[in-house]
């Protein structure tokens, strides 16, 4: 009779196989911050994937209520504890969170009591630490043992792998897109694009012989006709053929990307999503990466987050030199003052930080059931 499996096993077993099946990376990591708790028997847990910039780019937790969240405030910040883990691979795991020198900062007056602790960082083989685990408070014990931390190490292990694969995953869906739009512009360019070349020359060769021969006048009515057309078809291909390009933003610029941009997007999603662009709009060389990346955000959150069926993007002239990007959707909306939104969508701390750099302005309108819409005020530079 086989030997059964070690009941902690088994545990981590069910939980890689549940992630697994997952293909959002929003939806592995809700996941994965669950079963680390109930695998260490934490009150409370978190998994943080950092942005780069000081903050977390996602911030899942586990075994907190929306009441609880609603009380903490803003979004915690990658210090103190919480960007301690994020700077090792080692683990790290004490009887009293306060006791810690890195336990400082972000601490509201709402937050539950933590004392016990357990943090182990999330390594990716390739990228290093690319976010870590937090869990708190015991259940049943003062500390967390080591059976806890091995548990939890080898659910990082996979963790990391079941996080890259998720982005790998979305990532793959934009690529193949974008790759299928290299393919065909270069398809055009060597094939079509040099037909109606060769169609216009064609025709200035055959209205000159026309003139020499003195040949008859609707005759070389119809050539030049046809030199026109074929040359306007020209101007359209290769317009065709530049917007098929991958986007990049040093050759595009910000509307010729975010036009692109959109246009996989529309390709991704079901909703409707309309492009109103004065062509041309540039905040300045070094600060149209952060107006496109409030842009990302925003019709990321409409996409993914608010189930909108339609999403209208719109960059225009402010008529004082600078520009203002407005994202609207007709999804479910939400109230942009709840402190649980920020808990559960780092997004809008990111925008609100990349205005703030850019010396703009932010406004973010919704309401539940009443969609969104996130304007950026962007002065001239």
């Amino acid at each position: 009779m086989p030997e059964r499996p070690h009941p902690a096993l088994k545990a981590v077993s069910d939980a890689v196989l549940s992630v697994a099946a997952q293909h959002s990376v929003d939806d592995v990591l809700q996941r994965l911050v669950g079963a680390a708790r109930e695998l260490a028997g934490a009150r409370y847990a978190a998994l943080g994937l950092p942005d780069g910039d000081g903050g977390f780019r996602r911030f899942l937790v586990a075994g907190m209520s929306d009441e609880l969240i609603a009380s903490l405030g803003p979004l915690p910040r990658t210090h103190g504890v919480l960007g301690a883990m994020l700077e090792t691979a080692t683990p790290l795991r004490t009887e009293d969170l306060h006791a810690l020198p890195a336990f400082k900062g972000w601490w509201p007056a709402g937050h539950p009591d933590m004392r016990s602790f357990l943090g182990v960082p999330i390594v990716a083989p390739d990228a290093g630490v690319i976010g870590a685990f937090y869990l708190t408070h015991k259940e049943g014990a003062d500390t967390f043992g080591d059976e806890d931390e091995e548990l939890i190490e080898l659910l990082a292990a996979h963790a990391a792998i079941a996080i890259t694969n998720a982005r790998l995953n979305e990532r793959s869906r934009e690529l193949s897109i974008l790759s299928e739009r290299n393919r065909l512009a270069l398809d055009l360019h060597d094939a079509v694009s040099q037909k109606l070349f060769g169609v216009v020359l064609a025709a200035e060769s055959a209205g000159t012989l026309l003139e020499r021969t003195d040949g008859d006048a609707g005759a070389r009515a119809q050539v030049a006709r046809v030199g026109a057309l074929a040359g306007e078809a020209l101007e359209e291909l290769r317009a065709l053929i530049h917007e098929l390009r991958p986007p990049d933003l040093a050759r595009d610029g910000l509307c010729g990307t975010l036009r692109k941009q959109v246009d996989v997007l529309r390709r991704l999603h079901p909703a409707r999503i309309d492009l109103d662009v004065d062509d041309g709009l540039s905040a300045g060389p070094d600060r149209d990466a952060e107006v496109l990346r409030v842009a990302q955000e925003a019709l990321a959150n409409a996409l993914r987050h608010a189930d909108a069926e339609h999403v209208r993007v719109g960059l225009h002239d402010d008529g004082e030199g600078g520009l203002v990007l407005d994202v609207g959707d007709d999804g479910g909306g939400f109230d942009p003052a709840a402190p649980e939104i920020r808990a559960r969508r780092l997004g809008l701390t990111s925008m609100e930080e990349r205005a703030g750099r850019l010396g703009g302005r932010l406004q973010i309108r919704s309401a539940p059931g009443a969609g969104t819409t996130v304007r950026l005020e962007v002065p001239r530079g």
